[in-house]
């Protein structure tokens, strides 16, 4: 995709799901560096698959459905409202996933006019072997005029499993993280679709493969329209059956194929957003990860 000037203005404002609100002095008490942005981000969240190693109680399980990141600061002020930028214990971060890291990180960018957005895709740093789902955000480099990829969930020195080599979390190179579009083309071009997964001991079909190639496809050009939603979302061809029929795919093609147009800029983008089966409704189903049970949710 190509970048105007029109698409920096564009992701340096707030959506409805970043902006901090009330909080927004609070939260942006932090120097307006990116390095410095996802080093706090970084120390925001606490990933809800490792709850149980600092005694979180089990009420504290409902944080991984703060949508909005007024409500998120508001919960991390709640847990200690020392400076954003205070270095928190786990048990003084919120619960929730790469999402809501990558969120808060864009929210904190933004309220600097720094373009930031969010992007859904599949990691292959996270578990040797196979692409991961996964959230990370894109930065604007005004100085090299280009968007840096930029992981908040992982600390410096994170060493990828499958090679030990270091990860660039400022700058994630492009076939380490694979924005939904390129996971898909991969797919259709040859690469194995079942290696694409939420967990790879996650058995469900409707989390791997196909389904879920389509599932971040659609997210990720909802995020691309600064609807930063949250992973276990469903609306549209969003679904937790296991089947893609071969009209959905052909639309995933297309879709993909314009995501990957390296001529295109938001014009385009919030084109393909007005479809009436990929653009977000005012009601959408949400499956929290916990206890699986679809809930109807009315967006603000």
């Amino acid at each position: 995709m190509r970048t105007t000037e029109l698409d920096i203005t564009f992701y340096a404002t707030q959506s409805r799901f970043s902006d901090p609100g009330t909080l927004a002095d609070w939260a942006g008490a932090v120097d307006p560096d990116a390095a410095v942005l996802r080093a706090v981000a970084s120390g925001l969240v606490f990933h809800f698959r490792g709850m149980g190693d600092h005694g979180f109680p089990p009420e504290r399980r409902a944080e991984i459905d703060l949508r909005y990141a007024e409500d998120i600061f508001a919960r991390l002020y709640e847990l200690n409202p020392a400076p954003v930028r205070t270095e928190r214990a786990p048990i003084e971060r919120v619960v929730g996933c790469c999402r809501d890291f990558t969120l808060l990180l864009v929210a904190m960018a933004r309220g600097h006019g720094i373009p930031a957005r969010s992007r859904t895709g599949f990691a292959t740093y996270l578990v040797p072997g196979w692409a991961v789902d996964h959230t990370i955000a894109e930065v604007w480099d005004a100085e090299q005029r280009r968007w840096r990829l930029m992981d908040p969930q992982f600390a410096p020195g994170y060493l990828d499993p499958t090679d030990g080599a270091e990860l660039d979390v400022l700058d994630v190179p492009s076939d380490r993280f694979l924005v939904a579009a390129d996971a898909w083309a991969a797919c259709r071009g040859g690469a194995d679709p079942e290696r694409f997964v939420v967990s790879p001991d996650q058995p469900a079909p409707f989390l791997r493969g196909w389904p879920y190639l389509m599932h971040n496809l659609v997210l990720d050009l909802a995020a691309l329209n600064k609807y930063e939603m949250i992973l276990w979302d469903l609306w549209g061809p969003l679904n937790t059956t296991a089947r893609v029929d071969s009209r959905t795919m052909a639309e995933m093609d297309a879709l993909s194929a314009l995501l990957r147009d390296s001529r295109i800029g938001i014009d385009c983008i919030r084109g393909a957003f007005e479809d009436r089966r990929l653009r977000v409704p005012s009601v959408i189903r949400t499956v929290t990860p916990f206890d699986g049970v679809p809930r109807q949710v009315v967006l603000r």
